[in-house]
């Protein structure tokens, strides 16, 4: 079957969309002719890709199935256009980095203040993300690299990991809640209020990894999706939680819980994919990154 690129760019703007009139202004061309592409390409193909209404268009169980596939390709196509223009002296040119807002905030933030002032001409993009959700903006091809915390056990063969900053976790709670004069054990810490990530993060994944292991249950009393608001909230004495260290300051109403069990060291690691090579700028910020 022989279809050519210019129906699946016109599918992969609707699809985009949702909207064959968007579609149409930016692609440039008119409504009726993207209506016809999409007509053809479902003739083609022999299946539907949207469902029509007068009130709004949505894809079909194979229109999505279909979008998964072609939305790498569209990206990789433009990601070799960028690669190309892009000069080598890197006086113009874009990053695009996925992470979450933690590492942003308590990592990474030196290195683009570092990489912005030796290249002020080409543009940061960055999309705040777990470190879950980051593997599949990368496998999408939707940013140059990641970076997340590892362990992190949905990457794939097709990404290689390089860590660049080793980090313990702490368990802390509000000196009111409890005595932190003395060591607790994990057992002793499941009768208090946890607090927790939500679990599609590598934070609460390793958390519940390490209580599995010593076969104690593990409830959170809240789910959150920020650390920041995860430290706001135990140190208002709402109970305990577990957060990397680099982002506790420790004060009179918020202090780091001595365990007895070790917890072993995690990393911060940048993630690239195999398939897709780094443009210029990108490289230059892993050299940075890496201290190369």
């Amino acid at each position: 079957m022989e279809i050519n690129f210019e129906s699946y760019k016109v599918f992969y703007v609707v699809a985009q969309e949702l909207s064959f009139s968007k579609a149409a202004k930016k692609l440039y061309i008119s409504q009726s002719a993207v209506s016809q592409s999409i007509r053809q390409l479902e003739k083609k193909l022999a299946i539907p890709l949207f469902n029509r209404s007068t009130k709004r268009v949505t894809l079909t169980p194979d229109g999505l199935a279909l979008l998964s596939h072609i939305e790498p390709a569209i990206n990789m196509i433009h990601q070799g256009e960028h690669y190309l223009q892009e000069s080598k002296s890197l006086k113009r040119g874009q990053l695009h980095i996925a992470a979450s807002d933690t590492i942003c905030r308590y990592y990474l933030l030196d290195f683009f203040k570092a990489y912005h002032d030796t290249y002020p001409g080409v543009d940061i993009k960055v999309t705040n993300r777990t470190s879950v959700q980051c593997v599949e903006l990368l496998n999408k091809g939707n940013v140059d690299f990641i970076v997340t915390n590892l362990p992190n056990a949905h990457t794939s063969a097709d990404m290689t990991i390089k860590p660049t900053k080793d980090f313990k976790d702490v368990f802390i709670a509000n000196p009111r809640h409890m005595d932190l004069s003395k060591p607790y054990k994990f057992k002793d810490l499941t009768k208090h209020p946890m607090l927790m990530l939500t679990k599609n993060t590598t934070t609460s994944e390793f958390l519940y990894h390490l209580f599995e292991e010593s076969n104690l249950p593990l409830n959170p009393s809240i789910e959150l999706g920020s650390i920041d608001l995860l430290v706001d909230m135990t140190r208002i004495n709402l109970g305990i939680s577990f957060v990397p260290e680099f982002c506790v300051m420790p004060s009179d109403d918020l202090q780091i819980i001595e365990v007895e069990e070790t917890i072993p060291l995690r990393q911060i690691g940048l993630i690239t994919h195999n398939k897709r090579p780094l443009s210029a700028a990108s490289k230059k910020f892993v050299e940075l990154l890496l201290g190369t």
